[in-house]
Parts: structure tokens; C-alpha cells; sequence
């Protein structure tokens, strides 16, 4: 509900008052009417009707407040209040320039010093594989070769299967990337009983069967939790250190080069 305005202010030059309470009043230029732009007549009265409601409630426990809270807690509410603003207003400022002027490009050699000298942040909770699966039905007429161009997969057997993937319940492919092995899990149903979890624990291929057909699995490596994560594995996360010290870095830079520039043009002095 959008309100422009809730205090004691001058009436709009021929405003239709709508509802006061004390000497506060809500006019019809106050409320957001393209809400009810396709409304009942019913519905409209409805919304409009709660809108004043909310006003009138709203302004109701104000004056009690102005009336019943010291002048003390009224004086410090008053303060949190002009802060909040100020924030507000400074931090919108401030990541508008940050955005304008933060230079988002990362070089390899950055990623690289950031992981070697942050490798206490990246110990791996989770067991990481790099693997390919596809769940096929058992009685596919082309099974066999499914079977060939999956356990060979050079580069003309991977554009094969990805022509027939169609014909796949399911399937994952990207063997190169590390993925933690619970996605495969929550992928793959046979492994889900539990006990076949220790087949993931070891670069092999597997065959598994269930109800939804045969799942084709080949582990290509292991990376078991307490081992260090991967570079590539932790990408996206050195990317936001990288961008957040710089963020760091352009605030406080940000915020020197307006003070001095405020000193320059003398919009800004201390006196003795």
C-alpha cells in the first residue's frame, strides 16, 4: 500500500480529504489507485477502505506515542531515525560509485595468490568427484554401443551421445568439472540405499540397476572431505574475496578523495 504521506502537512491545492484523525489528514492523492485499475466496484471499496483503516491505525498509535512516551525516548527514537536516513541515503550513495568505478576484471596470477594464502579457508566438508553417469532403459535397442561410446568417450563418442541424449532418463556428462558426490547421489536412486556409497569412494566404472533401468557410471577422481579444495572448485568464491577487497579499497579511497575535494573547493572546513 503506497502512501505518500502519514503526518501533519499543508493540504494539496484542491485535494479531496479522505479521512482525519486529530490533525492529520489522508487525501485521495495519498493512495496509489492503479491497484484497483481493474477491480470491482466491490473490491475497490474494499482496498480503499483498508488503506484509510491502516492510515488511521497507524496515525492513532503515533499520537499515543507523541502523547505517552517520554520525551526522552521520543528524543532518541528522533535520533536512530535521522541515522537510518543518513545511512541509508550514504550507502546507496556510495555503492552507486562503487559500482561506476569498481574494475571487476581478475587475472589468473590474483586467483592464485589469493588461494595459496587463504588454503586454511578451503578444506573440502564434502567428498568431491569428477564423473558421468547416464540412466538408460534396460531394453534400449542401442544399448551396446550407449554402453561402448560411454566407457571410450573421445571426443566423436561424446558428440554421439549428446545427439542421442534424448533417449536418456537422465544423464551428466560433464566429467571435467568436480561436483560434490551427494548432487550424484540425489541423482543416481541405487546409490540412495546407502551401501553402494562406498563405490564413489574410487576412480571405477559402475553399472547399476533399478526400477527405472540401468545407470552407467564411470568415477574419474576422488577428493575426499579434509583434503584441500581445488582452485577450480573454489573459483567463484575467490572471485568475491578478490572483488570484495577492492570494494574495501575504493570505499575508503571514495571517501578520502570527497572529503579532500569538499577541503579544495572550501565546502568544507574545521575551524580552530
Amino acid at each position: 500500500m503506497v502512501l505518500a504521506g502519514c503526518n501533519l502537512r499543508p493540504a494539496p491545492s484542491e485535494a479531496t480529504p479522505l479521512a482525519r484523525v486529530n490533525d492529520a489528514f489522508l487525501y485521495e492523492t495519498d493512495i496509489d489507485f492503479s491497484f484497483v485499475k481493474d477491480q470491482s466496484e466491490s473490491d475497490s471499496i474494499i482496498y480503499v477502505q483498508n488503506i484509510i483503516n491502516n492510515w488511521a491505525t497507524t496515525q492513532l498509535l503515533i499520537d499515543g506515542a507523541n502523547l505517552n512516551l517520554t520525551k526522552e525516548t521520543q528524543s532518541e527514537f528522533e535520533q536512530l531515525v535521522q541515522q537510518y536516513k543518513s545511512d541509508l541515503y550514504t550507502s546507496a550513495y556510495v555503492e552507486a560509485l562503487v559500482n561506476k568505478n569498481l574494475d571487476t576484471s581478475i587475472t589468473k596470477q590474483e586467483l592464485d595468490d589469493v588461494y595459496s594464502s587463504n588454503q586454511q579457508l578451503f578444506i573440502l566438508k564434502e567428498d568431491l568427484l569428477k564423473m558421468r553417469y547416464v540412466n538408460v532403459n534396460s531394453k534400449l535397442s542401442n544399448l551396446e554401443e550407449v554402453k561402448k561410446r560411454f566407457k571410450r568417450f573421445n571426443s566423436e563418442d561424446q558428440t554421439r551421445l549428446d545427439s542421442i541424449s534424448i533417449q536418456f532418463n537422465s544423464f551428466y556428462l560433464k566429467d571435467s568439472i568436480w561436483i560434490k558426490s551427494e548432487q550424484a547421489i540425489s541423482k543416481i536412486t541405487p546409490l540412495q540405499l546407502g551401501f553402494n556409497k562406498v563405490l564413489l569412494k574410487k576412480p571405477n566404472f559402475i553399472q547399476l540397476k533399478d526400477s527405472l533401468g540401468l545407470y552407467l557410471m564411470q568415477i574419474n577422481e576422488v577428493l575426499e572431505r579434509g583434503n584441500q579444495a581445488p582452485i577450480e572448485y573454489v573459483l567463484p568464491t575467490l572471485r568475491q574475496i578478490i572483488i570484495n577487497n577492492r570494494k574495501l579499497k575504493l570505499i575508503k579511497q571514495l571517501k578520502s578523495d570527497i572529503v579532500n575535494d569538499a577541503i579544495k573547493n572550501k565546502k568544507f572546513e574545521i575551524y580552530n
